[in-house]
């Protein structure tokens, strides 16, 4: 039990990664603050995992004081918080043609504003804990698809904030901050996503290896078994760190012409 007495906080709970990592957190003798935006999907969530191990919010991280009414909740229920995990996140299409300066802020505010206005709530808090922040970032923060450029900007931000809290806080705290940067992870919004994009429904079945080198993609799950590291004591001193959770080195890769057929491979 990695967790054991524990209070995590994570956001956008209430499905895929966020939701994964919930149940985890429980799994490792946790009690958890469940947060999503629709209250039938926290009712579920919450059934799942049991009242008597977690407490629901359902409210737009963007309405003013929503950080602080987490953070609260968190410290009214359980009488401490102990850890933070910035998950929920806005996914959207935009690039230089279609991208205005409305969408764009609201991507910032969301993907990398309200993390800094939760961290910022939970602190007093974390401190007496000496506490951790676990960000959830993506592979996209160090360029990203050409129609996901301000998502990519914005993991990009939440990537220096990572760096540079988990440096103060870390000194001045005693709070860790760091951060995991999932690959092609497939939740149920990645599936409902792509189906609207015109493929099949059963599209994530028959993937090329250039994209999936083990013939599917990674699960909410393994995202989930990788983040209780970064919550849990057993990081020890770690801090400010950032790393990729992904099938293949992303950066700097040169994908094949012929995955099916890479150099080395016996016959």
């Amino acid at each position: 039990m990695r967790l054991q007495d524990k209070v995590i906080l994570v956001t956008g709970s209430t499905t895929g990664i966020g939701k994964a990592i919930a149940r985890r957190c429980v799994r490792e003798g946790a009690k958890v603050v469940i947060h999503g935006l629709e209250k039938d999907l926290a009712d579920e969530t919450l059934a799942e995992i049991g009242t008597a191990d977690g407490v629901a919010h359902v409210e737009d991280l963007m309405s003013p004081g929503c950080p602080q009414r987490l953070v609260d909740l968190a410290v009214k229920t359980y009488g401490r918080l102990d850890g933070v995990v910035n998950n929920a996140a806005m996914v959207a299409q935009g690039n230089i043609q279609t991208t205005d300066a409305a969408f764009f802020h609201r991507m910032l505010a969301v993907n990398t504003v309200v993390p800094f206005l939760l961290i910022q709530a939970a602190l007093p808090h974390l401190s007496k804990a000496r506490g951790a922040v676990l960000n959830i970032g993506s592979v996209n923060a160090y360029s990203g698809e050409p129609n996901l450029l301000p998502y990519s900007v914005s993991k990009g931000a939440l990537t220096t904030l990572t760096r540079n809290l988990g440096d103060t806080l870390h000194r001045l705290n005693g709070v860790r901050v760091n951060q995991i940067n999932p690959g092609w992870v497939l939740t149920e919004n990645e599936a409902k996503r792509k189906k609207e994009h015109g493929l099949k429904a059963d599209w994530y079945a028959d993937l090329p290896r250039v994209y999936a080198p083990s013939g599917r993609l990674i699960s909410p799950d393994e995202i989930a078994a990788a983040a209780i590291y970064w919550l849990a004591d057993e990081a020890g001193p770690i801090s400010g760190s950032v790393v990729e959770l992904e099938q293949h080195p992303f950066i700097g890769r040169n994908p094949p012409k012929d995955p099916e057929n890479l150099p080395g491979q016996k016959a």
